[in-house]
């Protein structure tokens, strides 16, 4: 029996649906590319997306996308005459890293897709429950400044309520078997700043010191604007740590409620760690 497929097509800067087959379901999509990148000393990143547009397909299993059964993300990257990009450089050991997030921002997967060539990125996938949700493609063309550009996808229903975020209380999470604390040395919207996490043992309260590097690094981090429409994407300022601190330098270009999500590593187990804060 043949499978119908979904297929959902955006050009990032442009508004275009076109159909996959003569048998694809189309729906309407919104995108959504106002975003920024922040490295140690506060370098923002260049989005030469005249260079270089990201066009996303996302291939179902069944007549519709559904939440929890397969998804297939498509992400071909080509330049402003159409052709296919296929020479990328490698950002924190990857060729392109792809967030997923709920558009509430309760839901956070950063996942890599494979290189096919010829300019195709390709990674078999499941969306957790019902709604919106927003991709963010991360990659550096060679010879073009790193990229992000974005992608809106519809799972199922629609109609679910969102969750609120509300700013963090105290900046502390416990996530399995290690505690993790943030601070800042100030908070403000426009200014550079300082962002410290300090990683315990959750029951010896022990400063964690063998920190393993992922992707290149003692961490990973990303945050994101309530609204979704600003990225931030954090490089730490010594690579070479292994806790119990690991220092980002960084600045929020606007106020508002970020949710940050940080990724460590240690005896092979990725920790993700959420924290929600107001830059005033």
């Amino acid at each position: 029996m043949s499978r119908a497929f979904l297929c959902i097509i955006l050009v990032l800067c442009t508004t275009l649906l076109t159909a996959c087959s003569s048998n694809s379901a189309m729906q309407p999509m919104k995108s959504d590319s106002t975003m920024m990148m922040s490295m140690p000393m506060n370098t923002a990143h260049n989005h030469d997306t005249d260079n270089a547009i990201a066009h996303f397909s996302v291939q179902a299993s069944s007549k519709s996308l559904l939440a929890n059964q397969d998804a297939t993300i498509k992400i071909l990257i080509q330049n402003k005459r159409s052709q296919p990009i296929v020479s990328f450089d490698r950002l924190h050991e990857k060729l392109l890293h792809l967030i997923v997030v709920s558009k509430d921002l309760a839901y956070f997967n950063h996942i890599h897709p494979e290189y096919k060539g010829a300019g195709l990125f390709e990674i078999t996938t499941q969306f957790p429950a019902d709604g919106e949700y927003k991709l963010y493609a991360d990659y550096m063309p060679t010879g073009i400044p790193e990229i992000v550009q974005a992608h809106w996808v519809t799972v199922a229903d629609t109609s679910a309520r969102p969750i609120v975020l509300v700013p963090d209380k105290q900046l502390f999470r416990i996530v399995d078997d290690i505690e993790v604390s943030l601070s800042f040395d100030h908070l403000m919207a426009g200014m550079d700043l300082a962002m410290t996490f300090t990683i315990n043992d959750a029951k010896t309260k022990k400063p964690i010191t063998h920190l393993q590097p992922y992707l290149g690094a003692i961490g990973h981090v990303v945050a994101i604007r309530a609204d979704t429409k600003q990225f931030l994407h954090f490089h730490p300022t010594d690579n070479s740590g292994s806790g119990p601190t690991a220092k980002f330098q960084t600045n929020f270009p606007t106020k508002g409620i970020y949710k940050i999500w940080a990724q460590f590593q240690q005896h092979d187990q990725l920790y993700t760690i959420p924290f929600i804060i107001e830059v005033p």
